[in-house]
């Protein structure tokens, strides 16, 4: 069952002694919650056989914190009880940026052993349950981009102002970017581009793809790898999506494939289709197009988020699909010569690293599903930005403009059955409650107030 407790012996002891190896003095119990936030306690480390066995206490009213650390009241999240953070052995980094130290991520566990129903992970482990049904295993990835700036005088300032892609923009960032490369592959994750993209100090990195579970974990992991290693180097880096506004903004695509459990094949790529999509793939394509107004609550659930999600923007801005279009919200990507098949995958463009990467995965494998269980067919390719057509052309085609404002989004989502049912009703009751706090509190202030706070906190 998912979030049941069920000790692994092997994995503990293998910790422990990777731990004692290392030695570390203080592991971080790691979760991320509703408002995209990664916490956690620490604990010593020769308590670490133990809470590998029994978990970390947490209360209850922990995952009702809103982005801007208010309490937020939600029926059932009373600082009134308890729940376990219960680490996965399997996720467990020794931390190249600090001294002896490392983390776990963890799943959330009621006192009866079981998922208490408001765990993000433990949603995205369902979803990938309900993929297994279908006979579908998902492999995912997140290719972010993030800013790395330095504080000046109450101000952020982007650390360079190199063209896109150049061999300076390379040089004048190798340093803290080796670095990063260097901590991420010592904790297992497989880096696969290190680029400098397009706003002054603005920075991409691509993890190879993994099982679903995986890549999220991996996504926790990159994020807190990157700020680390910065602080290191005199930097901070920052995920938000668009924390200098008269830039561009950055975010998080996820790439994504469907594979077969018995054949091994991949369910997205057909050769004998025209370009290569499998009516499967269409389908897939066809669910997330349905879903997407909802689930970018999800996927883009910022206040921050809304200056990013604009036409012309690279972010995209409505419900479009297309083979390398990369102002359609979904696009099929060009695979590699002579590995078509292991490189066919599909992108979906409006995710940033506001989002819970948990919820992100596990609401776009719902949509994914559903599209699949309905043949829901998405309709014509866009070969041009739909920005550019006319508001008749684009209804001609049923090409929507996505949510401008996060109330909105979530307006989606708390009318929407598919994803709404799939969170469960106690996680998207405290979902909403949790953003639509923090919506109104941003409402209320001015631009710099929204800069400063989301700056830090992704």
């Amino acid at each position: 069952m998912v979030g049941s407790l069920v000790p692994d012996v092997v994995d503990d002891e293998r910790v422990v002694a990777e731990a004692r190896d290392a030695r570390v003095q203080l592991v971080r119990f790691l979760y991320c919650d509703l408002s995209g936030v990664t916490r956690g306690k620490t604990a010593h480390a020769r308590r670490l056989a133990d809470k590998l066995r029994e978990g970390v206490g947490l209360t209850r009213a922990q995952m009702a914190m809103s982005f801007l650390e208010q309490l937020v009241p939600v029926e059932g999240m009373e600082p009134v009880g308890e729940i376990r953070l219960v680490p996965d052995p399997s996720t467990f980094s020794v931390l190249p940026w600090v001294p002896s130290s490392a983390s776990v991520l963890c799943n959330q566990v009621g006192l009866d052993h079981q998922d208490w129903g408001a765990d993000p992970r433990g949603f995205l482990k369902r979803m990938i349950e309900r993929a297994g049904d279908h006979g579908i295993r998902v492999e995912a990835s997140f290719e972010d981009e993030f800013f790395l700036a330095r504080e000046v005088d109450g101000r952020f300032i982007p650390f360079d102002s190199a063209p896109v892609y150049s061999a300076i923009g390379l040089d004048l960032s190798a340093d803290v970017m080796h670095d990063i490369v260097d901590a991420l592959e010592q904790q297992g994750l497989l880096v696969e581009q290190a680029i400098n993209e397009y706003g002054p100090g603005q920075q991409e990195i691509a993890i190879r793809h993994a099982p679903a579970l995986r890549a999220a974990d991996n996504q926790i992991k990159v994020r807190d790898t990157v700020r680390g290693v910065g602080l290191r180097h005199g930097l901070l880096a920052s995920f938000a999506p668009k924390p200098f506004p008269g830039t561009v903004g950055s975010g998080a695509h996820v790439h994504f494939s469907l594979w077969d459990t018995e054949t091994g094949r991949n369910l997205l790529y057909d050769p004998n289709a025209p370009r290569g999509l499998s009516d499967l793939g269409r389908h897939a394509i066809g669910g997330l197009l349905t879903y997407l107004p909802a689930l970018i609550a999800l996927t883009c659930p910022s206040y921050n988020s809304y200056r990013r999600l604009q036409p012309h923007a690279w972010s995209s801005a409505f419900t479009a699909w297309g083979f390398d279009n990369r102002e359609a919200a979904i696009r099929v990507s060009s695979p590699f010569w002579g590995n078509e098949e292991g490189s066919f995958n599909l992108e979906l463009k409006p995710v940033d690293n506001s989002a819970n990467p948990y919820l992100a995965l596990g609401g776009i494998i719902a949509a994914v599903l559903d599209g699949i269980d309905r043949s829901i067919e998405p309709g014509p390719p866009s070969e041009h930005d739909p920005a550019n057509l006319s508001e008749a052309e684009r209804a001609e085609r049923g090409i929507r403009r996505l949510p401008t404002d996060p109330e909105s989004a979530l307006q989606q989502l708390e009318q929407d059955r598919l994803l709404t049912d799939a969170l469960g009703e106690f996680l998207a009751r405290a979902y909403l409650a949790v953003h639509r706090a923090d919506n109104a509190a941003f409402a209320a202030e001015d631009e710099d107030f929204e800069i400063r706070n989301h700056f830090y906190k992704f």
